[in-house]
């Protein structure tokens, strides 16, 4: 699993690393930016974000209702074979919200409209266009909105006006759209995954993407895979990962990153006790770890000042002097990322 990591001959645009993953989860902007500059050493926050303005990487809800930041060629078939699959409670969830389908298909036209032409706009502009074309948004009914259509692959999230997502037209956004069958797509999105997060099981792989499970194993079939057993469980790998060997080493990792996040079982990275820790309260949201050779050793929680950034290690494993040394020396590169020095001090 510590291709999730990667090394120094991995990708390096914000293309390669999106295309490697498949996916990368980001309903968290700043999460998610730092999941790629800690695989791209050495770039600035600014320059990764100036990454995700070329057009070739786009955030949407490919699948499990989720945001994630994934290559734009392969949005359209991507929200076709996973994405759909979030529309099967859509008419319950409207029913709450007393929303119709009428409106709700009349607020993609207008949001459709609104965007065309190259348009932008913020998350609140686009609630005030769809208020001023005549389908009342207010609450929660914007969110649901604003997810079905880029569920419906009309919209996409673009990058931030400061804090403010924003939304484009998905069709004007993604210049060229890589149309593979069915089965084709099934074996790219499993070889990404298995590539990127084996070895894993067929399990982790549908529920990563919510396929079911015969889908799952179409994909894996089609992928191309290598067959290993670890601990007596039948997994599956990319064979090049396998001959390239383990990362090693110590990283420090966004909370929402897919080393986790791109898992049901965690077993081999954490404890049930260490989880603890990493997902308080079970409740989805994901401390930052860190990491040495693909093992959870600590979480971490940063303040970013004027003048530096304070970061807070609490460590969820015994800490020698050299494993604070070999923290404080993974913490630095965020500090580089965001422009700013950083300070080291233990929990209390």
């Amino acid at each position: 699993m510590t291709s999730l990591l990667l090394g120094g001959g991995g990708p390096q645009t914000v293309l390669g690393i999106t295309e490697w993953f498949g996916a990368m989860q980001a309903q968290d902007l700043n999460s998610v930016l730092w999941s790629l500059g800690v695989r791209l050493p050495g770039r600035t926050q600014a320059e990764i974000v100036a990454g995700t303005e070329r057009h070739d990487v786009v955030r949407t809800w490919p699948m499990r209702g989720t945001v994630h930041l994934i290559p734009s060629a392969d949005a359209h078939w991507m929200l076709g074979l996973t994405g759909v699959r979030m529309f099967a409670g859509v008419e319950k969830r409207r029913e709450i919200l007393g929303l119709s389908e009428k409106d709700a298909d009349r607020a993609v036209e207008i949001l459709g409209a609104a965007l065309a032409g190259g348009g932008r706009k913020t998350r609140s502009e686009c609630v005030v266009a769809m208020n001023d074309g005549g389908v009342t948004v207010t609450g929660p009914l914007a969110y649901h909105l604003l997810w079905y259509a880029s569920q419906r692959g009309v919209t996409a999230v673009a990058p931030n006006r400061g804090k403010e997502q924003t939304f484009v037209l998905l069709d004007e956004w993604a210049a060229t759209r890589n149309t593979p069958s069915r089965d084709e797509a099934l074996g790219i999105l499993a070889h990404r995954y298995f590539r990127s997060h084996g070895p894993t099981t067929a399990k982790d792989f549908a529920g990563w993407t919510a396929l079911t499970m015969g889908d799952a194993r179409a994909g894996i079939a089609a992928a191309g895979l290598a067959e290993v057993e670890v601990d007596g469980v039948k997994m599956w790998a990319d064979p090049a990962v396998l001959a390239a060997g383990p990362v090693r080493g110590w990283h420090a990792l966004p909370g929402f990153d897919e080393y986790l996040l791109g898992f049901k079982d965690r077993a081999m990275m954490a404890t049930p006790e260490m989880l603890k820790s990493i997902i308080p309260g079970g409740n989805g949201v994901f401390q930052s770890t860190l990491v040495q050779d693909g093992k959870v050793r600590a979480v971490w929680k940063r303040t970013l000042g004027k003048k530096a950034v304070s970061i807070v290690v609490s460590p969820l494993t015994d800490f020698t002097a050299k494993d604070w040394q070999r923290a404080e020396e993974a913490l630095q590169p965020f500090g580089a990322f965001v422009g700013l020095p950083v300070t080291v001090a233990a929990s209390r």
